[in-house]
């Protein structure tokens, strides 16, 4: 698999970062044979989430066997600094390790979101001290929703993010402000040497929802919370047209164990990224993931 620098941290991470949401309401051997796929495939990059169920459980019994052959990076969603330095250090009890190499603060997607990490008593004071008393080796912040590449951009120009995880497909990328704002915030994490890694790359839409109701992600054959592409073209075309995004470092694979193959094949046999985007222009109910968002 394909390897690129992961910003000033200098890992050489692995295009395809393991979407550990994946791993957040299944059983231990579900996960162990999901992380073994992903590891086999060239993976050396996992993603997890103080937020995502039991996923932090499940990928603790891997770590004294594997803690020194990967990039290990969680988030915490707490606002506040005591809430985030105790997140940090029950992430790191559940995960069995005495270090991650990133910490990340976890859906920060409007500037509301960023003035509360941000504050003075705000979750990246824990962050820091996380890495200063080496218990993480670097910060970064992700989000998702409409507004996420501008206020991503803000909070670089707050702080020097290590690593910024923000969202971008293809229809994403048809929305001009959108695409505009992503630019603008890609420029700016290469002029700081960061990271820039991509979510929601193989989102269709959002789970249709009945006439009169709201959308919900519940029920639904897959455990993410958008539909996602699910056959192997269209994977392919989506995961073709991200990595070819200038400056990006990779992409998430999403959160359910059944798409990490398909994924994994995309990345190998990768096509044209206009043909990519072709295909999928082409296809019905493609749109984007945050209108309507499931409740």
């Amino acid at each position: 698999m394909e390897r690129r620098r992961l910003g000033r941290t200098g890992h050489e991470s692995s295009v395809l970062i393991y979407g550990a949401a994946a791993l957040g309401d299944v059983t231990q051997d579900v996960a162990d044979a999901s992380v073994q796929e992903a590891l086999d495939a060239g993976i050396n990059h996992l993603d997890v989430a103080a937020s995502y169920g039991d996923a932090e459980l499940r990928l603790g019994p891997w770590m004294p066997r594997i803690r020194g052959d990967i990039f290990l990076a969680t988030k915490t969603g707490d606002r506040d600094a005591e809430g985030a330095w105790a997140s940090v250090n029950r992430s790191l009890e559940r995960l069995q390790t005495d270090h991650v190499d990133l910490i990340q603060l976890h859906a920060v997607g409007d500037l509301d979101e960023l003035d509360k990490v941000t504050a003075r008593g705000g979750a990246l004071e824990s962050a820091l001290r996380a890495v200063d008393e080496g218990l993480a080796g670097a910060v970064g912040i992700t989000g998702h929703g409409d507004q996420a590449p501008s206020t991503h951009l803000e909070a670089l120009r707050r702080h020097p993010f290590a690593t910024v995880l923000t969202p971008m497909n293809v229809v994403l990328h048809q929305d001009a402000a959108f695409r505009s704002a992503y630019e603008e915030l890609a420029a700016e994490i290469a002029r700081q040497d960061a990271a820039l890694m991509l979510i929601k790359t193989v989102a269709r839409q959002n789970w249709p929802a009945p006439p009169g109701e709201h959308s919900t992600a519940e029920g639904h054959e897959y455990t993410t919370w958008y539909q996602p592409w699910d056959d192997q073209r269209t994977i392919t075309a989506a995961v073709s047209w991200a990595l070819s995004l200038p400056g990006v470092t990779g992409l998430a694979t999403p959160g359910d164990v059944g798409l990490l193959g398909m994924v994994v094949n995309a990345e190998r046999d990768r096509v044209d990224p206009d043909d990519g985007a072709q295909i999928l222009g082409a296809e019905p109910a493609y749109s984007s993931p945050f209108v309507d968002m499931p409740i």
